[in-house]
Parts: structure tokens; sequence; C-alpha cells
């Protein structure tokens, strides 16, 4: 297993914890090793959703944008339209 959080892209964190998770499930380790475990996998969940929430304020922030480039386009038509245009 990996010691760092920090240079982990979603994917890689993703696939170590689903096997954290399989060791944890499986048993047959020590209070010890399960206790270190469960910390590297409450790490990994943590850049997990540091990942998820990334991509959820793009799309909020790529969404807004094409919503505001609608708006303005409508109300540009709606200005063309009263003009006589």
């Amino acid at each position: 297993m990996a010691t760092t959080t920090d240079a982990l892209g979603y994917e890689q964190a993703r696939d170590e914890l689903i096997e954290v998770v399989r060791r944890l499930e499986a048993g047959g380790t020590t209070l010890e090793e399960s206790l270190a475990l469960w910390e590297r996998g409450e790490e990994l969940s943590k850049v997990c959703r540091r990942w998820l929430e990334g991509a959820r304020a793009r799309l909020d922030a790529a969404l807004a944008s094409e919503e505001e480039a609608g708006a303005a386009e409508g109300a540009a038509e709606g200005a063309a339209e009263d003009a006589g245009l």
C-alpha cells in the first residue's frame, strides 16, 4: 500500500480503498493491522471525496457559465426583436 495520498488520482485512491475494504472484510489481520487499514481507508476516502467535490464544482461552474451564455443570447435576441431587426 502507498503511504502518501498527496499525489494520488481519484482512480488510484478508489482502487486502493477497494483493496483496503476487501482486506478488512476478509479478516485474519491483527487488531493493529486492522486499525492501520482503517486509518488508510479514511485517508483514501478523503482523497476520493476531494476529487469528487472538485469535479462537482467544475460541473456546476460549467453549467452556470452555459446558463449565463444562454441568458445573454436570449437578451440579445430580445433586444434585436425590439429594435425591429
